[in-house]
């Protein structure tokens, strides 16, 4: 197997551009844009800077859709809509650069807590929405396991991969990190040869806090062969700051099957 390293951090979404320019110097092979903040791709002006930046670096791409604020499994029908809208939207602006778009799973509102089958069908109706235009634009959405907040959909593999099963242009990340802050790494171990994308980040197991490999309670001397082993694709590695990614890329470029 072969394992692609990017760079990715949400703490750098309201940076000015120029810091990217760094992640190729740090040795990583591309960037996931965080597309939120200054990296929504709903603007113009905003696509225009990052496409130079792009062009100008050797940088591979993948994209992460916004989140903030958005719900696929919603009952209230307007915010259902435009948070398909959002995600499609990037999907689409995306597809320039890159064929893999990581979007979240929705989660249980309060009402939704009162009615989770009619929630369950809201994101797989949202999945199938969005996948048709991931697939027109020859893009694979793929969405990610969440962190060990009750209300979120698809925090175990069963869920995950139940979610997305037999829907066109939708694929799967798996997010070591938050596998680890609901207890369940191991049980995404026997799945990463099904991942179409992987997030790679530590923590102590009660929060996501996004540390570099190695300063956190995973066991990366038994994730990191597994996913060396059964993994083929980009692993992008999600930092506070590229000093930190420098030191989680040190360990993944160490991984053996």
């Amino acid at each position: 197997m072969s394992i692609t390293p990017y760079f990715s951090s949400s703490a750098r979404v309201w940076d000015s551009i120029e810091w990217v320019f760094s992640i190729e110097d740090s040795g990583f092979a591309g960037w996931e844009i965080v597309a939120d903040g200054s990296y929504r791709l709903d603007n113009a002006d905003t696509i225009s800077r990052i496409d130079e930046v792009i062009r100008s670096t050797g940088l591979g791409i993948t994209v992460h859709a916004p989140y903030g604020d958005l719900n696929l499994a919603t009952l209230n029908d307007p915010i259902w809509r435009e948070s398909i809208r959002q995600i499609c939207s990037c999907i689409e602006a995306a597809a320039a650069w890159t064929d893999r778009v990581t979007i979240h799973p929705g989660y249980l509102s309060p009402v939704g807590k009162i009615m989770p089958d009619r929630a369950w069908g809201q994101q797989k109706e949202a999945l199938r929405i969005i996948g048709k235009v991931a697939s027109d634009h020859s893009v694979l959405a793929c969405l990610e396991n969440m962190i060990a907040v009750r209300e979120f959909l698809c925090r175990d593999p069963g869920e995950l991969f139940g979610m997305v099963d037999g829907i066109e242009g939708i694929g799967v990340t798996i997010d070591i990190g938050h596998a680890h802050t609901v207890g369940r790494v191991r049980e995404f171990l026997p799945y990463l040869s099904r991942a179409s994308h992987l997030h790679l980040h530590d923590n102590h197991g009660l929060s996501d806090e996004h540390l570099a490999l190695g300063t956190g309670t995973i066991d990366w001397n038994l994730v990191g062969p597994c996913i060396a082993r059964d993994y083929s694709g980009v692993a992008v590695v999600e930092g506070r700051s590229l000093e930190e990614g420098r030191v989680s890329l040190s360990r993944v470029q160490g991984w053996r099957a």
